[in-house]
């Protein structure tokens, strides 16, 4: 059975646990990062020399790093539907997933963190709203994307909608100003209709 490290209120967790759920794919989940330790021991090093979370095992094979995960999985069992059969449209969800990396996390990340992992004291306010005003300007390229878009990569659910999807989650439930925008709440309610969505990532933000 394919089995995953990673507590579930991380964000990077989430995205392979949400991938499985869309796949039916059958998992073991172990706890491992921050409270729950694991990530600093030994064995675990030497599936994952930088102590992070995700890391799977699949039958032997062992993998990190969630979007390397997720392509992975979508491709081995997601043909056609999480990874698209159009070359020109698998391009185009891995585009976004990448455009997450290097462009919507790097925003988010100090906004999450302050307003929800440092102590109410200690938090840097001012980059907050520095953060979060870059992220409503992304949030609107995303929005201005979906104006001909049902999802990120056209007309149906794939990958690519995984990390803006996860991202988006934090967007909609931190204590934060945004912008309105339409097309991104249309999208938002059509992700948080799937079953694996709820299951996985609508916890409270911890």
């Amino acid at each position: 059975m394919l089995k995953i490290w990673g507590r579930r209120n991380s964000i990077n967790v989430q995205k392979v646990l949400w991938c499985c759920g869309e796949l039916g794919l059958a998992f073991e989940r172990i706890d491992a990062g921050m409270e729950y330790g694991v990530n600093d021991t030994p064995e675990y090093r030497a599936m994952n020399p930088n102590g992070l979370v995700p890391t799977i095992d699949d039958d032997g094979f062992v993998l990190w790093e969630s979007h390397a995960i997720v392509r992975y999985l979508s491709r081995q069992h997601g043909q056609g539907t999480l990874w698209p059969d159009d070359a020109r449209r698998c391009a185009d969800a891995d585009r976004w997933m990448e455009w997450y990396s290097t462009t919507l996390w790097p925003l988010m990340r100090p906004v999450f963190w302050n307003l929800v992992r440092i102590a109410p004291e200690k938090r840097n306010l001012t980059e907050v709203e520095e953060n979060r005003r870059k992220l409503a300007a992304n949030f609107a390229v995303v929005d201005a994307h979906l104006a001909g878009n049902a999802y990120m990569a056209g007309h149906a659910f794939s990958m690519g909608d995984i990390p803006i999807g996860v991202t988006a989650f934090r967007w909609f439930n931190l204590p934060i100003e945004r912008p309105a925008l339409g097309n991104l709440d249309a999208w938002y309610k059509r992700i948080c209709e799937r079953p694996a969505f709820r299951q996985h990532c609508m916890a409270k933000l911890t």
